[in-house]
């Protein structure tokens, strides 16, 4: 290997185990095939994996597309279980996307993927791929790639050539790839658990915000309101000494350095405005898209937003759960104002004349304390798949450079 190829990989060779090998992919990769060019089609025969359906070094096929394919192109593009798809074109951030593909269901693969099939007497195909889905791996599949204006393209030549792997005795692999493999089966259980639990809050949501369910010892009716009615605007600026936030549709109210992004924000803050515990503030040009959220802290916002503070008789959780609902947001849609979305724009008088219907303050609590334990139960679960992927991260950091060896049986002697 030469010392250009070694500038390439962000790993010491010399800090592996003396029993391991580092050898390119391409020893231990047979076939690098591109995929079908045929156009996606409504009536298509055969489903084909797409960009789309490669994630966290799996291949789902719950939403493929389909492609008109002869007896002879299914022959030649139709996937078997242990296959590789590598994302070789596409914008430099998701390029070289690696996954495989461990479906009984018939599908092929687009043009812009390259199948990798592993020699299995060489390597596991299982650790490969975690191998290849690692951070070194991916750093050296972005620096083999070559950049054009708006996408990235990767060489399977180059890519076979000069993207290296840690190779322990097969046995090794195996251990490794099962070990990862429980950190992937505890992943996948709690995502699964955090989709039923979204969907239950999704129906309660539905249900309770529009009084098909009531809770127990709630009967008075509901009414009818303005939202004029129920808040008034809060336009207050020149409150420089406030901290800056930013309203998110996913995470709510949060510190503007928590956004993760640049700050784009004004040196002269004295048109922002004022927010306070209990306000709902949402995006003037982006009600229509949901984008709004109850505050928890006092700071100052972007003059794009809107504040609206509840009067009394309102609960500020219960209408931001109902802001939510479909409903509501198509009426901010249908009440917005401009030519075309990216002009359409709420402000409070056009806002102040959407009607809702609400019952009185104490169902309205009730209604929140049961959604808020909905969220906090997720919390929870996010927090807790938060911490299985940290704990992956670092165990493949661990195991596929050798820091860490595993207890591997003896590989079986074969008789002559």
């Amino acid at each position: 290997m030469t010392d250009k190829t070694y500038s390439l990989y962000p790993i010491d060779k010399g800090a592996l185990p003396s029993h391991w090998n580092f050898l390119p992919i391409g020893a231990v990769i047979d076939v690098a095939q591109y995929g079908t060019n045929a156009p996606s089609s409504n009536e298509g025969n055969t489903p084909v994996v797409g960009m789309k359906d490669i994630s966290g070094g799996k291949i789902f096929t719950d939403q493929l597309s389909a492609v008109d394919l002869d007896k002879n192109e299914q022959k030649k593009f139709l996937l078997g279980k242990g296959d590789l798809l590598l994302n070789r074109t596409n914008s430099y951030d998701l390029v070289g996307k690696i996954g495989i593909y461990d479906s009984d269901k018939k599908a092929a693969f687009v043009s812009y993927l390259v199948r990798l099939k592993v020699n299995i007497k060489k390597a596991d195909t299982w650790y490969v791929n975690y191998w290849l889905n690692s951070y070194p791996a991916q750093k050296t599949i972005k620096r083999i790639a070559t950049r054009a204006i708006s996408q990235a393209n990767i060489n399977p030549t180059e890519f076979k050539k000069h993207c290296y792997i840690p190779l322990p005795p097969k046995n090794e692999q195996e251990k490794i790839a099962a070990c990862l493999s429980t950190w992937d089966t505890a992943i996948e259980k709690t995502e699964r658990l955090i989709a039923a639990k979204e969907a239950v809050k999704k129906g309660l949501m539905q249900r309770l915000l529009t009084g098909k369910k009531r809770l127990p010892c709630f009967t008075e009716p509901w009414h009818e309101f303005r939202l004029g009615d129920l808040f008034k605007e809060r336009s207050e600026r020149a409150n420089n000494h406030l901290p800056l936030l930013s309203i998110t549709r996913e995470e709510g109210v949060i510190p503007r350095e928590d956004v993760g992004r640049k700050d784009t924000s004004n040196a002269d803050k004295s048109k922002y405005l004022r927010i306070c515990p209990g306000d709902i503030g949402y995006n003037t040009m982006r009600m229509w898209q949901g984008v709004s959220a109850l505050s928890a802290y006092e700071g100052i916002v972007s003059p794009a937003y809107t504040i609206a503070t509840p009067k009394k008789g309102v609960d500020g959780e219960f209408i931001a759960y109902l802001f939510k609902l479909p409903k509501p947001i198509h009426l901010f849609y249908r009440y917005s104002q401009g030519l075309t979305s990216d002009t359409w724009n709420l402000k409070f008088h056009h806002f102040s004349e959407i009607k809702v219907t609400i019952p009185d303050i104490e169902e309205q609590k009730a209604i929140a304390r049961v959604l808020k334990t909905c969220d906090a139960e997720l919390s929870l679960l996010r927090n807790k798949l938060a911490a299985l992927q940290k704990q992956k991260r670092g165990l493949m950091q661990k195991l596929l450079t050798g820091q860490w060896l595993v207890k591997a049986p003896k590989a079986k002697e074969v008789s002559p």
